[in-house]
């Protein structure tokens, strides 16, 4: 089971340059760990592609749909004062976006703060800095 990050689940339902990256981790084990907010994140980013002609109204509802499978067999993590102040904590600790310590914070919660070992997938730079300055193993490994 690993933590999944929206940048890394939009490669698997819309075709991108990191889709193979995220096929392949996703295929070698589809249990996810997911934040609340990822929803909304996904969907966010299924409108840019929607609105960029990237997706038609068909390639939007299949990629809906292929998102809700995932998110129904995921762990979720719901927003808690908890959640908040770690996300807030992360906020002073690491250059991160609102959205992004969110999820990172997400991802704590998940781990009980001991993320060593613990999978982290994600796509943005920032993000993933951040997840291993807290400890997370980041997927997949990126060439420098």
């Amino acid at each position: 089971m690993k933590y999944w990050d929206t940048s890394a689940l939009v490669p698997l339902f819309i075709d991108q340059p990191h889709s193979p990256a995220a096929k392949e981790i996703f295929g070698d084990d589809p249990e996810a760990v997911l934040a609340w907010a990822t929803w909304i994140e996904y969907e966010s980013a299924l409108q840019r592609a929607h609105r960029e002609a990237i997706l038609d109204e068909e390639g939007v509802a299949v990629a809906r749909e292929s998102f809700t499978l995932v998110r129904e067999s995921a762990v979720e993590i719901q927003p808690s004062e908890e959640l908040r102040a770690r996300a807030i904590r992360l906020l002073a600790e690491h250059p991160l976006r609102a959205a992004d310590a969110l999820q990172l914070a997400s991802a704590l919660m998940w781990t009980g703060e001991n993320p060593s070992g613990s999978g982290f997938v994600s796509f943005d730079d920032r993000l993933r800095k951040g997840a291993e300055g807290e400890g997370f193993t980041i997927l997949p490994a990126l060439e420098a």
